[in-house]
This record gives C-alpha cells, structure tokens and sequence, in this order.
C-alpha cells in the first residue's frame, strides 16, 4: 500500500487529500479570508502559513488535533510515501509528473512566472515533504505545454500564444474514459471541454494537449469573458474609465454569466429560466453555444478525426446545458459527460503511477 499526501491551493483556500492507492482516507478544504490573504504581496509569499495549514490539518487526521505534537511530528506519523502538489504556471514543462528540485523551485520562486495560487503547489509539498526524506512532484501543471511549433503561432511576431487550459482535470478524464472503453489514453484523438467558473477547451492527440483554447480566448464562462474582438478591448482599455486591475477583474472574476445575470451559480441561472427569465434564457443558450463553437475551431487541428468528446467541469453537472451542447456537436464526435473537477483524485492517481513505475518523473531543468 502507498499512501500520498495530495495538496491543491486555490485562492482563497487549500484542498487537502491522504489517498492510500487510490481511496482517499482524508479529505479538507481549508478556506483563507481575504483579510488573511490580504496580508500578503505576492502568491508565494503565503507559503509560510499555508504550509503551516496544511501541517494543522494532518494532526486533526492523525488524532492529535488537541495536543502539543507538531504537524511536522503528524506528518511524520502517517508514514507518507510521496507528497504530490498541484503544477503552476510553470512553462517550458510538459504534462506529466515532475519531480520538485531546486530549479523548479527557483523559477516559481523567482522566475517572474504569472501569479496563480497553484504555484504553491510544489513549494508547499516540497517544504512538507524534504524534510522527512520524501520525494514531491507536481502532476500535469496549469501551464504545461505540448502544443505543436504550428499553435504557438499569432498574427503578432510580438505575441506567441501559450496554453493554459484545465490540463490536470482533462487529461484525467480523458485516461477514466479511455480506460472505460478498454483503450489507451495515448491512442486516441479526444476533444475536452472544462467548464465551471473558468474554462478551457482542448484537443487531445497521442497521450498531448496539442493545441488548447484559453478561458481569455474562447467560451465564455461562469466568471470569464471568453475571447472578445480585439478592437473593442482597445476602445475600452484607452477609454479612461478602467484601471488595468478593474479590467483584469472584468475579464477574469466578473465576466461571462456573471456580468450579465449577476450570479456565478448555474443552478440559479436555470432556476430563472423555469420562471419564465428570457434573459437567463438567452445567455444559458450563449453559453451552450460557444462551449459548442469552441469545441468545433479545435476539430481540424485533429483533423475531423475525433474519438469522442468529454463535457467536463462544474457546469457538466447540468443536464441542460450539456444536451444543448451535444444537439450543436454530437456530429463530430460521441459526446461524454464526465462532470466535476476530480484534481485531488487526479494528482494522486499520478502520484500512484510514477511510485509504481507506470510512469517515470521528469526532471526540470531551466
């Protein structure tokens, strides 16, 4: 039996999971205020204290909860075998585990890498996991790329586009299903939408993303505007009427379904449509319609030969919005919906394969 610790920062809180092989014995989601996030700066400057919550949070699974043993002492106690975290915005990195060394390190530490609180994914299982002379790796990161030299391609020299899509969740549900049907993942084309808050859209191609469509360049979602035409966002940004910080929001937290319902909950939103709201109608169908125009531009990268297509996500739960989905799409492919975003399950199950020599990690080097 393997036991792995399993750790995912998200904003405003820390999920935390023990996974003995592939049942998880424990699970948390510890939730940060904004006014304790607010103390920080910068993303990795929360390292400290979301180290020591995670460390609070083992002592509770061990029993201890109420004593003055450490967490690094309950750590210790759980006899951990690997701590896997989840992959930042770490680029030049390919999907897969990675083991965490000190360049890895050194990048999300001082690499001026975006800011996103899923690089304290390997600097947290790292500090957790060193000292008690255990590897940590991180597992099909946010900012992995194996897009093809033609993707990276702009209409601007200046501009080279990068992916970041739902990398870790996608590629989970595109093994689950491959294994479903008695294949390998890496033996077929699959197209993977992911939608909740955020979303992504992404072809799938021999065991690689290889060509994805960002929540800031597709679909809109719950909270993201999607791609908008590009001269309107210059009239906007040179109105005078946004500072940069208002704009980001605008586009990434209070976008898409949001900005025009004024709620992030898909539940509501079809809640109002069964009252008769025309408005949540319409902007449910939107919705529908560009997860479906999404998954269409990435059908020729794949060159219409398409395996099947998987509905992934938060928002995959509704029976709704996924039939209006596959009416647009079920002609290029069988539609599966895989709902929910499975991370934790997804890291662990990574973990699993590099301890067992399915899989060996990779080694980053700058």
């Amino acid at each position: 039996m393997k036991r792995i610790l399993v750790i995912n920062p998200g904003s405003t809180s820390t999920k935390i999971a023990v996974y003995e092989d592939e049942t998880d014995v424990f699970l948390k989601n510890v939730e940060h205020s904004v006014e304790e996030i607010a103390r920080y700066e910068t993303i990795v400057d929360q390292l400290g204290f979301r180290t020591e919550a995670v460390l609070a949070s083992l002592k509770e699974m061990d029993g201890t909860g109420g004593t003055e043993d450490s967490g690094a002492s309950a750590a210790e106690k759980l006899k951990l075998d690997a701590v896997v975290g989840r992959g930042g915005m770490i680029s030049a990195i390919e999907g897969g585990g990675y083991l965490v060394n000190e360049a890895l390190k050194e990048i999300i530490l001082h690499g001026g890498i975006m800011q996103h609180a899923s690089n304290l994914g390997a600097l947290i299982a790292d500090a957790i996991a060193a000292p008690l002379g255990l590897p940590a790796y991180i597992y099909d990161a946010v900012g992995a790329d194996e897009m093809d030299e033609v993707a990276h391609v702009t209409g601007l020299p200046e501009i080279v586009r990068y992916p970041y899509s739902h990398v870790l969740n996608t590629k989970a549900m595109a093994r689950k299903y491959a294994k479903s049907i008695g294949k390998h993942y890496e033996d077929l084309n699959l197209l993977a939408c992911h939608t909740g808050g955020g979303g992504s859209v992404s072809a799938h191609k021999g065991g690689r993303i290889i060509d994805s469509i960002a929540d800031d360049d597709g679909p809109f979602s719950m909270e993201r505007t999607g791609g908008i035409p590009l001269s309107y966002v210059v009239n906007i940004a040179y109105s005078g009427k946004y500072t940069e910080a208002e704009l980001m929001k605008m586009v990434r937290g209070m976008g898409g379904v949001k900005a025009h319902l004024g709620t992030h909950d898909l539940r509501e939103v079809e809640r109002r449509i069964a009252e008769g709201d025309k408005k949540a109608e319409l902007i449910h169908d939107a919705l529908a319609y560009q997860i479906a125009k999404g998954l269409g531009m990435l059908a020729p990268v794949l060159k219409g030969e398409v395996d099947a297509i998987i509905l992934t996500g938060g928002a995959a739960y509704s029976e709704m919005l996924t039939s209006k989905v596959k009416e647009r799409v079920s002609f290029i492919a069988p539609v599966v919906v895989m709902p929910g975003e499975n991370e934790m399950e997804a890291l662990a199950y990574g973990a699993f394969r590099i301890l067992s020599g399915e899989e060996t990690a990779k080694v980053y080097t700058r």
